[in-house]
């Protein structure tokens, strides 16, 4: 078996999780339109929790407040991102001899 790279292996993970939220997204939406439909299965059950948290929005203090420096400080973050790889073939594509003209064989 092949194993793959650390950058091939976390980006396979990434488009596997990708595609797992995406289900994840319909059956939630399918369970929050009708919470009481099938909301027992074999092995789980499923249980709809509602709840309130206050949270402090900036935007509504004065922007000479929101905006005075020394209140802010720097945050370093690192991210991971993954990129496609162009696959590079040495002599490819194949470069004809420019002595040759179009169609003509080579041989």
């Amino acid at each position: 078996m092949h194993s793959l790279s650390p950058a091939d292996e976390l980006a396979d993970l990434r488009a596997d999780i990708a595609r797992l939220k995406l289900l994840e997204a319909a059956l939630r939406a399918k369970i929050l339109a009708c919470p009481d439909a099938q909301s027992i299965g074999r092995w789980h059950r499923i249980e709809v929790i509602e709840t309130k948290a206050r949270v402090f929005d900036n935007k509504l203090l004065p922007a000479a407040i929101r905006d005075y420096p020394r209140f802010y400080r720097d945050r370093v973050t690192q991210v991971v991102r993954c990129l496609p790889v162009e696959a590079i073939r040495p002599g490819w594509p194949i470069q004809r001899d420019s002595r040759f003209g179009q169609g003509q064989a080579v041989h």
